[in-house]
């Protein structure tokens, strides 16, 4: 694990055929992203999105929480209580310039006033694809997140960060959010 200021990049969190896995499982039961706040909002988000939880993938759900448990404990120390969310496989196709504009993952609703950690992994193949790169901007300087198939990164879920427009090809992540009390 490498820490920096705003965030821990963990090589190899998921093996090559759990990013496959889990693309093709979930590829053709992927909706419209868009949405924001309920609202169609495609000049905010173009994706395609799909949800899981421990009962259609506990050897995952297992992984991330092991991760994120010794993730907090190393660099964060949140007051994390538990996984209110089911985790996310997103899909930003670039023939449709798929991408996810500036945004903090913390919202109005009371479970995202609830997130505190954010943890992404791709799930692609970096030559799968071209642009897409989910960006951070932790103080007021923008940071490429690594691209590496199975590389997670965590961070908090107040960081401005967003998926740059997807330019070719077809780039997959999975997203999920650590919940607590809300940040103070």
């Amino acid at each position: 694990m490498f820490p920096d200021e705003m965030s821990l990049i963990v090589p190899d969190a998921l093996d090559i055929a759990t990013c496959d896995r889990l693309i093709a499982n979930f590829n053709d039961r992927l909706d419209e992203g868009g949405l924001v706040q309920g609202q169609a909002a495609s000049h905010i988000r173009r994706s395609q999105i799909g949800w899981f939880n421990e009962e259609q993938e506990p050897v995952v759900m297992r992984q991330i929480v092991d991760l994120v448990a010794t993730a907090n404990r190393t660099c964060f120390d949140f007051g994390l209580t538990d996984f209110a969310e089911n985790a996310q496989i997103a899909r930003y196709e670039g023939d449709q310039r798929g991408h996810y504009d500036w945004h903090s993952d913390i919202g109005a609703s009371d479970v995202a006033r609830r997130r505190k950690l954010t943890m992404v992994i791709q799930l692609s193949d970096p030559t799968d694809y071209d642009g897409g790169l989910l960006q951070m901007n932790p103080a007021g300087h923008i940071v490429d997140a690594p691209m590496a198939r199975g590389t997670a990164i965590l961070f908090p879920s107040f960081v401005l960060h967003r998926v740059a427009p997807t330019i070719a090809g077809t780039r997959f992540s999975l997203t999920c959010w650590v919940h607590g009390q809300p940040f103070r």
